[in-house]
């Protein structure tokens, strides 16, 4: 059964639907950017009725300033109180004595920064945001990776040399490689970082292998010594929206739970 839960939070009021299932450990899912509870292609929605007829009962929430929620929309970094707010209101509502987290992108790192507040037990974690200054332009790792990609391809050789290549925005990449900055000390990376030391092998780090916010994430991670298990999907798709994308999500999800 699936229905809608009004909740309160630092004054605001947040929408959440929950897909009730007889299960005692329950899945709590932060939408990532500003998606609202339903994910893109209404992946996050399925999902949820997926696990519940497996038996897990699933918590999705909008959190302030977005979708059906009021407030104002700080971002992810802002959102604490939300987290803490839809926890605290799923296992009231359902009595589960283990809450596991699941994010995408930026709510994966809302989720690492804030989750022990909230009182989850674990966390599943994709394609985890580590960027400071986002910009037009894919993160510098995702560069790195697409111009190797097509150094290797004669192909694309052809292209540069019959002009079907786009000088300027090649240019503008290469600036960007070639300019990138080592992580900051007090950067969302680092920060990151030392969350995910908190949690050690509590967290389980989702990758699709094609995206350039997990290609981001690789790079900064690449000095880190991290004991959560990384699991990869060779798939570009940053939403898991691919064909057969769902259903290793599914799968990975359900066997941390």
């Amino acid at each position: 059964m699936r229905r809608l839960i009004a909740f309160p939070c630092a004054g605001d009021r947040l929408l959440g639907t929950l897909d009730e299932a007889s299960g005692e450990t329950g899945l709590l899912i932060v939408s990532g950017g500003n998606e609202v509870r339903a994910g893109a292609h209404r992946g996050m929605a399925l999902l949820a009725a997926r696990l519940a007829a497996a038996g897990v009962p699933v918590f999705r929430f909008d959190r302030r300033g977005v979708g059906d929620s009021s407030g104002e929309n700080g971002g992810f970094l802002s959102s604490a109180p939300d987290i803490a707010a839809a926890a605290a209101t799923f296992t009231a509502e359902t009595g589960v004595r283990r809450l596991i987290a699941f994010g995408n992108c930026d709510a994966a790192t809302a989720l690492a920064l804030f989750g022990h507040c909230a009182g989850i037990d674990r966390l599943i974690l994709a394609n985890p945001w580590v960027i400071d200054d986002a910009d037009d332009l894919p993160p510098a790792a995702a560069i790195r990776a697409r111009y190797a990609d097509k150094v290797k391809n004669p192909r694309e050789w052809l292209r540069l040399a019959s002009g079907g290549v786009n000088l300027r925005r090649l240019v503008v990449g290469l600036r960007k490689v070639t300019q990138a900055r080592s992580p900051r000390e007090d950067g969302l990376a680092a920060r990151l970082i030392a969350a995910l030391e908190g949690w050690g092998a509590r967290a389980t780090i989702l990758l699709a292998n094609g995206d350039s916010t997990a290609l981001a994430f690789r790079d900064a991670m690449k000095t880190a010594t991290l004991a959560a298990p990384i699991e990869t999907l060779d798939s570009p798709s940053h939403s898991f929206a691919r064909e057969g994308d769902a259903d290793w999500l599914f799968e990975r999800i359900f066997e941390a739970i």
